[in-house]
């Protein structure tokens, strides 16, 4: 994988701009529903860890970061491309990023609160995936959360925009059941699905009816998150 996003290290957010033109949304709005989501599952879920350290798996140039910059004491991001490694410091200096050879992480076990992985399973070699979910889960603290974000298969808008999308050609989209399934394997507690991205808006009214229709497995995309025990 390391090569071939080497090469989108600059045209990244125009590339997926150009895949999801056809919902007439951009790319900030869904980096905004993520961070919004992400809020809320700190509340849920760290009500206790007012400053949690994140780690953040597979980051890319670290475009989501300015939006959770106020959320976490630390943002530390790691991928396997060290072209976007190199943005991703140039465009964040106060957070922390590291270049990684996409199966081990380099930090001790319990280094973080929370660690974030925001669609990058459905690039990791299938036969990797219970590795990488190990590893998500090994340097978080017990009590912690782990969460994966990735876009929801059963959504045709999400497929449509997969398949427009050059960097995603090699991907393997996983529903929420099977998400579930590796992160119970993993020793995950806690462990549920919250499906979001339903409407075109992130204005707080359309935010409220979002937050109860998580249930339903529709949204365009759905987060996923455990307890470390």
């Amino acid at each position: 994988m390391q090569p071939e996003f080497d090469a989108y290290r600059d045209t990244y957010v125009d590339t997926v701009e150009q895949s999801i033109s056809f919902s007439g949304l951009s790319h900030g709005f869904f980096q905004h529903s993520k961070a919004l989501m992400i809020r809320d599952l700190l509340a849920l879920r760290l009500p206790n860890r007012p400053s949690p350290r994140l780690l953040d798996v597979g980051c890319g140039i670290g475009a989501l970061h300015p939006l959770l910059s106020g959320q976490f004491s630390a943002i530390h991001g790691v991928d396997v491309s060290g072209e976007s490694i190199e943005r991703a410091k140039q465009e964040n200096p106060g957070n922390l990023y590291d270049a990684y050879d996409g199966e081990r992480l380099p930090f001790a076990d319990n280094s973080f609160d929370m660690s974030l992985s925001i669609c990058v399973m459905h690039h990791v070699p299938v036969e990797q995936w219970e590795g990488f979910m190990a590893e998500l889960t090994r340097v978080v603290s017990p009590g912690g959360m782990v969460c994966l974000i990735e876009h929801n298969p059963v959504n045709p808008g999400t497929r449509l925009s997969v398949a427009r999308c050059p960097f995603d050609e090699d991907a393997v989209l996983l529903g929420t059941r099977k998400m579930r399934g590796f992160m119970r394997r993993a020793g995950l507690a806690e462990v549920a699905t919250r499906n979001f991205v339903f409407f075109p808006s992130n204005r707080p009214g359309f935010r409220a009816l979002e937050r109860r229709l998580h249930w339903l497995p529709l949204g365009a995309q759905y987060a996923a998150i455990g307890r470390v025990q």
